[in-house]
């Protein structure tokens, strides 16, 4: 996967090369530099350092790895957070550039870099995460490389507020309200007085805790209504097994009128798009050997959170995301939080693919791609 968004310890991340947040001078403390260079070997770590000497802020140098399961360790300095106004987010923007490029150097195909400067140094994780998924995403458009952004845990990270409260309310109304309907949708068969008094009163309850939960006005028990399931209509006296409407269609004659397949419906809408498909295969965070899977096998149908991203990188409005979907017999529904992110970004009109599976790693969902 080209880009990845995790939460683990950096020290035990698998990569070519690692990011490390460093001192200016050949020295380290606490926090992510710290943990680098214990877990690489610090007297040998600190050894190599000093023959960099001093690194200046927005630059990037490197060491061995040792220890660490990687080729190389990317030293680069981040910016100490004053106001936003002393070059602190340009610093930053060259710290993920920098690194990036000496990766690329060096002929590393993957590389993990944690929240530069969002420790000790005061970088708000907002921004901070903002300038680091620009900077990848540009580098990403003309290099294949796998970069993973590494987080200790969610305190760590942060998306923008406004857009995380918006997405909030809008699970809410959905998945919690369908998950709601669920439990307590009334059986076919009318229950015992006590069990609909029970069902009332917890609904009630949970309706309180989630205010955007928008069912339909509760009656009081003894004035609830059960439907009755309608019964099919009876077939017509003169009507005939096999003629007219009723004539059964044969195994063969739906497998001679099988519907577009997901390839063929993929590349088509590619074509339409005007995309090539470097460049959708690459908005959708999908690496090179994958699409080639999907063009060259015409039954190859990838996972849904693969279409989902193609979707995203196509700009597909709702409507052709669910075409697209049941291609491959998949459905959007509201019984998953990925499902609803994605229905929301798309309906917004939120495409990038990096801002998408920010929010889903927001809510502790699998990333697209």
């Amino acid at each position: 996967m080209p880009f990845r968004i995790i939460r683990d310890d950096i020290t035990r991340v698998r990569a070519d090369a690692i990011v490390n947040t460093a001192n200016p001078e050949p020295v380290f403390s606490s926090g992510t530099d710290g943990a680098i260079y214990h877990a690489a070997g610090a007297e040998a770590l600190l050894e190599e350092r000093k023959k960099i000497g001093r690194i200046a802020p927005g630059e990037a140098a490197v060491t061995p790895a040792f220890r660490l399961s990687a080729k190389y360790i990317i030293h680069t300095v981040g910016p100490a957070w004053i106001d936003g106004r002393h070059k602190e987010l340009e610093i930053l923007d060259s710290c993920y550039r920098k690194s990036l490029l000496l990766a690329q150097q060096l002929g590393c195909e993957s590389i993990a870099f944690p929240l530069i400067a969002t420790g000790v140094y005061g970088f708000p994780k907002e921004h901070a995460l903002k300038i680091a998924l620009t900077a990848i995403r540009r580098h990403l458009e003309s290099s294949e490389m796998d970069v993973t952004i590494v987080v200790f845990d969610r305190s760590a990270y942060q998306t923008a507020s406004f857009l995380t409260q918006r997405v909030e309310a809008y699970i809410d109304e959905k998945y919690v309200s369908d998950q709601l309907q669920a439990e307590y949708d009334s059986s076919p068969h009318k229950p015992s007085d006590n069990r609909n008094r029970r069902i009332w009163e917890r609904r009630k309850q949970r309706q309180s805790e989630y205010p955007a939960y928008h069912a339909a006005p509760m009656m009081e028990p003894d004035e609830a209504i059960h439907e009755i399931p309608k019964q099919s209509a009876a077939r017509p006296a003169h009507a005939k097994p096999g003629t007219g409407s009723d004539k059964k269609t044969t195994l063969e004659d739906l497998i001679n009128h099988l519907g577009e397949t997901f390839q063929a419906r993929l590349l088509r809408m590619i074509d339409e798009s005007g995309m090539t498909d470097p460049q959708v295969y690459k908005r959708a965070n999908i690496d090179r050997k994958l699409f080639s899977k999907i063009r060259c096998n015409e039954s190859y149908v990838p996972k849904k959170n693969t279409i989902l991203a193609f979707a995203l990188a196509l700009q597909l409005n709702l409507d052709d995301t669910k075409d697209l979907l049941s291609s491959a017999g998949l459905a959007l529904t509201n019984n998953s939080k990925t499902d609803l992110i994605v229905r929301f970004c798309i309906e917004n009109q939120i495409y990038d693919i990096f801002e998408v599976n920010a929010l889903l790693f927001k809510f502790d969902q699998p990333v697209l791609g």
